[in-house]
Protein backbone atom coordinates (compact mmCIF):
# COMPACT_ATOMS: atom_id res chain seq x y z
CA UNK A 1 0.00 0.00 0.00
CA UNK A 2 2.81 2.46 0.88
CA UNK A 3 4.57 1.84 -2.65
CA UNK A 4 1.54 2.36 -3.92
CA UNK A 5 1.17 5.79 -2.32
CA UNK A 6 4.46 6.41 -3.34
CA UNK A 7 3.55 5.64 -6.82
CA UNK A 8 0.93 8.52 -6.96
CA UNK A 9 3.31 10.93 -5.08
CA UNK A 10 6.28 10.69 -7.48
CA UNK A 11 3.43 10.34 -10.87
CA UNK A 12 1.94 13.79 -9.28
CA UNK A 13 5.26 15.21 -8.75
CA UNK A 14 5.96 14.90 -12.24
CA UNK A 15 2.53 16.32 -13.63
CA UNK A 16 3.40 19.77 -11.92
CA UNK A 17 7.12 19.89 -12.53
CA UNK A 18 5.85 19.09 -16.26
CA UNK A 19 8.79 16.11 -16.56
CA UNK A 20 10.61 16.55 -19.81
CA UNK A 21 10.05 12.86 -20.97
CA UNK A 22 6.12 13.49 -19.98
CA UNK A 23 5.64 16.46 -22.12
CA UNK A 24 7.53 15.09 -24.76
CA UNK A 25 4.94 12.08 -25.05
CA UNK A 26 2.06 14.17 -24.24
CA UNK A 27 2.87 16.62 -27.68
CA UNK A 28 3.34 13.95 -29.80
CA UNK A 29 0.16 12.39 -28.83
CA UNK A 30 -2.08 15.63 -29.12
CA UNK A 31 0.07 16.16 -32.50
CA UNK A 32 -0.80 12.75 -33.52
CA UNK A 33 -4.28 12.29 -32.46
CA UNK A 34 -5.36 16.42 -33.88
CA UNK A 35 -3.54 15.79 -37.10
CA UNK A 36 -6.21 12.24 -37.39
CA UNK A 37 -8.75 13.88 -36.47
CA UNK A 38 -8.71 16.77 -39.22
CA UNK A 39 -8.28 14.21 -41.63
CA UNK A 40 -11.24 12.38 -40.63
CA UNK A 41 -13.36 15.43 -40.43
CA UNK A 42 -12.38 16.28 -44.31
CA UNK A 43 -13.36 12.52 -45.38
CA UNK A 44 -16.03 11.82 -42.70
CA UNK A 45 -17.91 15.15 -42.61
CA UNK A 46 -18.55 15.15 -46.20
CA UNK A 47 -19.56 11.90 -46.41
CA UNK A 48 -21.82 11.52 -43.65
CA UNK A 49 -23.85 14.86 -45.18
CA UNK A 50 -23.71 12.75 -48.52
CA UNK A 51 -24.89 9.77 -47.10
CA UNK A 52 -27.89 12.14 -45.14
CA UNK A 53 -29.36 13.37 -48.34
CA UNK A 54 -28.60 11.49 -51.09
CA UNK A 55 -30.80 8.40 -51.99
CA UNK A 56 -29.13 5.90 -54.48
CA UNK A 57 -29.68 2.35 -54.71
CA UNK A 58 -27.26 0.42 -52.17
CA UNK A 59 -27.46 3.44 -49.74
CA UNK A 60 -28.61 1.12 -46.81
CA UNK A 61 -25.67 -1.30 -47.58
CA UNK A 62 -23.31 1.45 -47.37
CA UNK A 63 -24.72 2.89 -43.91
CA UNK A 64 -24.63 -0.63 -42.64
CA UNK A 65 -21.03 -0.72 -43.45
CA UNK A 66 -20.10 2.11 -42.25
CA UNK A 67 -21.91 1.79 -38.69
CA UNK A 68 -19.90 -1.85 -39.14
CA UNK A 69 -16.20 0.14 -39.44
CA UNK A 70 -17.19 2.16 -36.17
CA UNK A 71 -16.52 -1.15 -34.23
CA UNK A 72 -13.03 -1.82 -36.44
CA UNK A 73 -10.64 -3.57 -33.97
CA UNK A 74 -7.76 -1.28 -33.59
CA UNK A 75 -5.48 -4.30 -34.20
CA UNK A 76 -6.71 -5.54 -36.98
CA UNK A 77 -6.50 -1.65 -38.50
CA UNK A 78 -3.09 -1.53 -37.40
CA UNK A 79 -2.22 -4.81 -39.29
CA UNK A 80 -4.04 -3.42 -42.36
CA UNK A 81 -2.12 -0.05 -42.37
CA UNK A 82 1.07 -2.45 -41.25
CA UNK A 83 0.72 -4.76 -44.57
CA UNK A 84 0.61 -1.63 -46.49
CA UNK A 85 3.57 0.19 -45.86
CA UNK A 86 5.97 -2.54 -44.89
CA UNK A 87 8.90 -2.88 -47.35
CA UNK A 88 6.74 -5.59 -49.35
CA UNK A 89 3.68 -3.38 -49.53
CA UNK A 90 1.96 -1.41 -52.29
CA UNK A 91 3.17 2.06 -50.15
CA UNK A 92 6.30 0.71 -48.58
CA UNK A 93 8.13 2.75 -50.68
CA UNK A 94 7.07 5.81 -48.84
CA UNK A 95 9.02 5.29 -46.11
CA UNK A 96 6.36 6.03 -43.22
CA UNK A 97 6.12 2.75 -41.31
CA UNK A 98 7.54 3.41 -37.73
CA UNK A 99 6.77 7.10 -37.77
CA UNK A 100 4.36 9.27 -36.42
CA UNK A 101 2.32 9.82 -39.61
CA UNK A 102 1.74 5.83 -40.15
CA UNK A 103 0.53 6.48 -36.30
CA UNK A 104 -1.84 9.44 -37.77
CA UNK A 105 -2.84 7.25 -40.72
CA UNK A 106 -3.84 4.48 -38.50
CA UNK A 107 -5.69 6.77 -36.04
CA UNK A 108 -7.62 8.17 -39.10
CA UNK A 109 -8.92 4.97 -40.43
CA UNK A 110 -10.05 4.12 -36.90
CA UNK A 111 -11.96 7.72 -36.56
CA UNK A 112 -13.05 8.43 -39.61
CA UNK A 113 -15.86 5.87 -39.73
CA UNK A 114 -17.50 6.97 -36.66
CA UNK A 115 -17.30 10.83 -37.76
CA UNK A 116 -19.11 9.89 -40.90
CA UNK A 117 -21.75 7.48 -39.00
CA UNK A 118 -22.53 10.39 -36.26
CA UNK A 119 -22.12 13.19 -38.71
CA UNK A 120 -24.99 10.91 -40.36
CA UNK A 121 -27.30 10.44 -37.91
CA UNK A 122 -27.10 14.27 -36.85
CA UNK A 123 -27.40 15.48 -40.46
CA UNK A 124 -30.01 13.15 -41.56
CA UNK A 125 -32.95 14.07 -38.84
CA UNK A 126 -31.82 18.09 -40.03
CA UNK A 127 -32.16 17.00 -43.80
CA UNK A 128 -35.70 15.62 -42.64
CA UNK A 129 -36.45 19.08 -41.17
CA UNK A 130 -35.56 21.17 -43.76
CA UNK A 131 -36.15 19.17 -47.05
CA UNK A 132 -39.53 20.41 -48.04
CA UNK A 133 -37.49 24.54 -47.35
CA UNK A 134 -34.61 23.45 -49.64
CA UNK A 135 -36.90 22.03 -52.34
CA UNK A 136 -39.07 25.34 -52.28
CA UNK A 137 -35.83 27.75 -52.99
CA UNK A 138 -35.27 24.69 -55.88
CA UNK A 139 -32.07 23.39 -53.74
CA UNK A 140 -31.01 20.18 -54.49
CA UNK A 141 -29.55 17.71 -51.91
CA UNK A 142 -26.11 17.92 -52.99
CA UNK A 143 -26.17 21.91 -52.80
CA UNK A 144 -27.91 21.82 -49.86
CA UNK A 145 -24.79 19.56 -47.93
CA UNK A 146 -22.88 23.05 -46.89
CA UNK A 147 -25.50 24.90 -45.31
CA UNK A 148 -26.36 21.80 -43.26
CA UNK A 149 -22.48 21.54 -42.47
CA UNK A 150 -23.02 24.92 -40.96
CA UNK A 151 -25.93 24.68 -39.23
CA UNK A 152 -25.43 21.58 -37.68
CA UNK A 153 -21.49 22.96 -36.75
CA UNK A 154 -22.02 22.69 -32.64
CA UNK A 155 -23.78 19.16 -33.25
CA UNK A 156 -20.96 18.34 -35.61
CA UNK A 157 -18.69 19.37 -32.91
CA UNK A 158 -19.70 17.13 -30.47
CA UNK A 159 -18.96 14.70 -33.35
CA UNK A 160 -15.26 16.06 -33.76
CA UNK A 161 -14.75 15.42 -29.68
CA UNK A 162 -15.86 12.19 -29.76
CA UNK A 163 -13.54 11.33 -32.55
CA UNK A 164 -10.72 12.43 -30.98
CA UNK A 165 -11.39 11.16 -27.75
CA UNK A 166 -11.45 7.71 -29.46
CA UNK A 167 -7.65 8.53 -30.88
CA UNK A 168 -6.24 9.69 -28.22
CA UNK A 169 -7.19 6.54 -26.12
CA UNK A 170 -7.01 4.56 -28.82
CA UNK A 171 -3.51 1.86 -28.52
CA UNK A 172 -3.43 -0.85 -30.52
CA UNK A 173 -2.88 0.28 -33.53
CA UNK A 174 -0.24 2.64 -33.14
CA UNK A 175 1.63 0.16 -31.36
CA UNK A 176 1.83 -2.01 -34.28
CA UNK A 177 2.68 1.03 -36.75
CA UNK A 178 4.73 3.46 -34.59
CA UNK A 179 6.74 0.70 -32.98
CA UNK A 180 6.54 2.24 -29.88
CA UNK A 181 9.79 3.61 -30.40
CA UNK A 182 11.58 5.99 -27.63
CA UNK A 183 11.34 10.00 -27.97
CA UNK A 184 10.23 9.42 -31.85
CA UNK A 185 6.54 7.64 -31.79
CA UNK A 186 5.81 7.16 -27.97
CA UNK A 187 2.64 8.35 -27.03
CA UNK A 188 0.63 8.06 -23.97
CA UNK A 189 -1.09 4.88 -24.54
CA UNK A 190 1.62 2.80 -25.80
CA UNK A 191 3.94 4.33 -22.99
CA UNK A 192 1.87 3.76 -20.28
CA UNK A 193 1.45 0.20 -21.28
CA UNK A 194 5.23 0.03 -22.12
CA UNK A 195 5.74 1.01 -18.18
CA UNK A 196 3.15 -0.78 -16.51
CA UNK A 197 5.32 -3.74 -17.67
CA UNK A 198 8.60 -2.59 -16.76
CA UNK A 199 7.25 -1.64 -12.98
CA UNK A 200 7.80 1.88 -13.70
CA UNK A 201 4.29 3.15 -11.84
CA UNK A 202 5.14 6.79 -11.83
CA UNK A 203 5.27 7.93 -15.16
CA UNK A 204 2.41 5.37 -16.44
CA UNK A 205 0.39 6.65 -13.53
CA UNK A 206 1.33 10.23 -14.37
CA UNK A 207 0.47 9.75 -18.49
CA UNK A 208 -2.86 8.22 -16.99
CA UNK A 209 -3.63 11.27 -15.02
CA UNK A 210 -2.97 13.61 -18.24
CA UNK A 211 -5.04 11.46 -20.49
CA UNK A 212 -7.86 11.23 -18.11
CA UNK A 213 -7.63 14.91 -17.87
CA UNK A 214 -7.73 15.17 -21.76
CA UNK A 215 -10.75 12.61 -21.96
CA UNK A 216 -12.52 14.69 -18.71
CA UNK A 217 -11.73 17.91 -20.99
CA UNK A 218 -13.02 16.68 -24.28
CA UNK A 219 -16.64 15.16 -22.20
CA UNK A 220 -16.80 18.51 -20.90
CA UNK A 221 -16.48 20.59 -24.47
CA UNK A 222 -18.36 18.28 -25.56
CA UNK A 223 -21.37 18.47 -22.79
CA UNK A 224 -21.15 22.23 -23.49
CA UNK A 225 -21.76 22.34 -27.34
CA UNK A 226 -24.70 20.10 -26.87
CA UNK A 227 -25.74 22.67 -24.70
CA UNK A 228 -25.21 25.34 -27.16
CA UNK A 229 -26.32 23.46 -29.78
CA UNK A 230 -29.71 23.18 -27.65
CA UNK A 231 -30.04 26.94 -26.65
CA UNK A 232 -29.33 27.82 -30.69
CA UNK A 233 -32.41 25.67 -32.10
CA UNK A 234 -34.09 27.22 -29.01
Amino acid sequence: MGDLASAFGTAAALVRGADPALVRIVLLSLEVSLAALAIAALVGLPLGALLAVARFPGRGAVVVALNALMGLPPVLCGLLIYLLLSRSGPLGSFGLLFTPAAMIVAQAVLIAPIVAALARQVLEGMWEEYAEQFRSFRVSALQAVPTLLWDGRFALSTVLLAGFGRAAAEVGAVMIVGGNIEGYTRVMTTAIALETSKGDLPLALALGMVLMAIVLTVNTLAQGLRGAAARWAG
